[in-house]
């Protein structure tokens, strides 16, 4: 019989597979990142700023509850079972987007890749929290975001190079294709699951039980309330970024290349940086790394509004990307520091279906907001409610 044992080094190799698998997850995301506004204005013709983000809202309100469920199914279920389906619902993804006959079509799309992404990124960030135990965590978390982010960046980018070259459908749809079938291919072959590794760090674990994990992770416990409304305020200006960014450099005349760039600019630096800001999180105040994290956001945000050229849109992408990164690791680590282990999936998923809930939130506002107000109010609302959030976490969170 296999000994569990919990660390790092010890799971190398499962942990290596899983980080693998979430760049396949992370790929899967970056094939719409710079695109999909493009492909509404040209192929569909839709004007409308919150017709075309209806896109990220399905996206976002899927990936949320199924977030939530895959925490509350994980011990019962096995993580390596919701991974495999997670992979399974990607699969006619590519497909649907480069058939679309309307937009609905891709509306239907974005809720089965949402479905994948509850699934398979929780189950994928989950095993690796689980294969670490209490030590190092916030590092295997910053290197299973950096992972699935700096695939992101890198797919916005080729999907953007390729539909300059080749046009916005099929080929640059075609890279999904092979993300979600050698995700799958691997997740059935090798991974294995790790809810004997919860087991184990249970018998050492002195943290106390919550009442309820999905009221006391959303309200009744203050830190743990503080980090969730944290996450759900990060994704809806992640949500604005990506629905109003392509967009708004549309409208300043960039090239569907230039576009490709400058949109992967941002969850590229997010996820590089998260290789160290994981780390910091082992290390320093998670409070302080959270407030700062969204203080950079705020900045970067409003600074929109402001950007004309090329360079100044990189440098505002390197500043949100790293204010992200500052956070996200952070986000899961302090959740898990506050949770008894048996009870840490639930209440991770609660905090995901929180966050994850922010995309759908800050499309449809932002897309409100800019057909009423135009794109710079919507940009400045949404700075403003990141600047809130990191106030109530200087002064909520312990």
């Amino acid at each position: 019989m296999e000994t569990i044992q919990l660390g790092l080094k010890e799971n190398g190799r499962q942990f290596a597979l899983l980080v693998i698998i979430n760049a396949f997850v992370g790929g899967m995301i970056g094939l719409e990142r710079s695109i999909l506004p493009q492909l509404a204005e040209q192929e569909f013709g839709i004007a409308s700023k919150t017709a075309l983000l209806s896109f990220i809202v399905t996206f976002g309100i899927t990936k949320a509850i199924v977030n939530y469920f895959t925490g509350k199914l994980a011990n019962s279920l096995g993580r390596k079972r919701l991974l495999v389906i997670g992979w399974l619902f990607a699969l006619p993804v590519p497909f649907i987007l480069i058939y679309a006959p309307s937009w609905s079509w891709i509306v239907i799309g974005n809720i089965l890749l949402g479905i994948n992404q509850g699934l398979s990124w929780s189950a994928a960030v989950m095993m690796k929290i689980d294969l670490v135990g209490d030590k190092n965590r916030g590092l295997a978390v910053g290197i299973n975001e950096f992972a699935g982010y700096l695939s992101v960046g890198l797919v916005a980018f080729l999907t953007g190079y390729i539909a300059e070259r080749y046009g916005v459908r099929p080929y640059p749809f075609y890279l999904g294709i092979g993300f979600a079938t050698m995700g799958l291919g691997l997740t059935l072959l090798f991974v294995k699951d790790t809810r004997q590794h919860v087991s184990k760090e249970n018998q050492k674990s002195s943290i106390p039980t919550l009442k309820s994990p999905f009221w006391d992770t959303t309200f009744r416990h203050k830190s743990l309330s503080a980090i969730t409304q944290a996450g759900l305020i990060n994704n809806l200006n992640d949500g604005m970024i990506w629905g109003i960014l392509p967009l708004l450099l549309l409208t300043k005349h960039f090239t569907p290349a230039q576009i490709g760039i400058l949109t992967a600019v941002y969850p590229s630096v997010w996820g590089l940086s998260q290789l160290v800001t994981g780390k910091l999180s082992d290390i320093y105040a998670k409070k302080m790394l959270l407030f700062w994290g969204m203080l950079l956001q705020a900045a970067g945000i409003v600074a929109l509004i402001w950007a004309s050229n090329f360079l100044q849109f990189t440098l505002i992408g390197i500043f949100l990307g790293m204010g992200t990164a500052l956070v996200y690791p952070t986000f899961l680590n302090a959740i898990s520091d506050y949770t008894n282990p048996l009870q840490r999936a639930e209440s991770l998923g609660t905090f995901r279906f929180w966050r994850d809930l922010g995309y759908a939130i800050g499309a449809l506002l932002t897309g409100i907001v800019a057909d009423s107000l135009g794109i710079d109010a919507s940009i400045v609302g949404v700075g403003g409610l990141t600047a809130l959030s990191a106030l109530v976490i200087l002064f909520r969170m312990k």
